[in-house]
């Protein structure tokens, strides 16, 4: 008897995914926040998930590493013992990448062998496997912008990297609610539209969030509300000629943006919460709703403390993750609203 299309097993392999990619951005974050993003210098797909074994293969690995910029510049006073320690996280978050691959594709085929997915829903996820395929690529370009010259990678590519992770994310877990709630509703197309521009507003701080951390902006200015010197705007943050560059390559101007834009996407998700209460909601509306309400208060008091504490191991990864669980409310709320 042929299984039912689109069924449970679907939604739990999709749903999979989306635990694995989270794991991702939480190793990944572990990863840029020690320094260990630039460790592996090479990119082998097969035997690189394999990691050095024995000390001769430990000591080549060391000596590819001390001919690029972070060794040379950073790293000098590195033992071999200290390298250890930054190629785990590397190593680790590729290998998370391999893994989500694998998990992607294979079941993917067995569904299709197995004729238990619609056509629409074959088409969804070929362009999760396209997002997925272009994250990697991603990766890969972003470590090799910190080989050349300086020993950090470009702030454009980690923030297009990150982004990219979180949109996957997102429409990985769009899909598996499709799946999850099928039957249509009336929508308010008004209240949709809000939620919409809200959701825009949301991954437009997320990308400056990934251009301080890339820029290691979070380490300037750790005073709240203000700036240095009680300052709401600090000069620093408009000193380069021509001032677009303040906008996208100061470290001070974008860290001014991030923390300024955050008090935007809280209003903007206070007025969905306001608006959203006061119509006839479903059981499931309203816990969107709350969960939205809670979530952007606690991201936006890890942001500020992050700040403050100049960004601690444990306050970066947090913030990171605050900011990821934040973006699963909002795929959430939309999609209950939309569909």
């Amino acid at each position: 008897m042929a299984k039912q299309k689109d069924n449970k097993n679907v939604i739990y392999w999709l749903l999979t995914g989306c635990i694995l990619i989270f794991i991702m951005v939480v190793v990944g974050g572990i990863t840029r926040l020690t320094d260990s993003g630039l460790s592996i210098s090479n990119y082998k797909l097969i035997t690189g998930t394999i990691p050095p074994i024995g000390e001769a293969e430990w000591q080549e690995a060391f000596e590819l590493y001390q001919q690029y910029p972070e060794y040379q510049k950073l790293h000098s006073h590195f033992t071999l013992e200290d390298f250890k320690g930054i190629y785990f996280w590397e190593w680790l978050h590729r290998v998370i990448g391999r893994l989500i691959g694998l998990v992607f594709i294979f079941p993917f085929i067995y569904f299709l062998i197995t004729k238990q997915l619609t056509k629409k829903t074959i088409k969804k996820c070929l362009v999760l496997l396209v997002l997925g395929g272009f994250q990697g690529f991603l990766g890969w370009y972003m470590v090799k912008s910190g080989l050349v010259d300086m020993p950090d990678v470009s702030h454009f590519r980690l923030a297009a990297h990150l982004t990219t992770a979180f949109l996957t994310f997102a429409a990985t877990l769009w899909v598996a609610l499709d799946l999850m709630y099928p039957n249509k509703k009336i929508i308010d197309k008004k209240f949709r539209n809000l939620i919409i521009v809200s959701y825009l507003a949301l991954i437009f701080q997320i990308v400056y969030g990934a251009f301080v951390a890339g820029l290691k902006a979070g380490l300037l200015h750790n005073h709240w509300p203000f700036m240095n010197e009680g300052k709401f705007m600090h000069e620093t943050v408009y000193i380069l000629e021509p001032f677009y560059k303040n906008l996208i390559e100061n470290p001070s101007g974008i860290q001014f943006i991030h923390r300024t834009f955050a008090y935007v996407v809280v209003v903007f998700i206070l007025i969905i919460w306001y608006q959203g209460k006061k119509m006839s909601l479903t059981k499931l509306q309203n816990k969107a709703l709350d969960a939205l309400f809670i979530l952007v208060f606690v991201q936006f008091l890890l942001g500020v403390l992050t700040i403050i504490y100049q960004v601690p191991l444990w306050l970066g990864v947090a913030h990171q993750v605050g900011a990821f669980f934040l973006l699963s409310a909002m795929t959430f709320t939309l999609h209950r609203f939309c569909k």
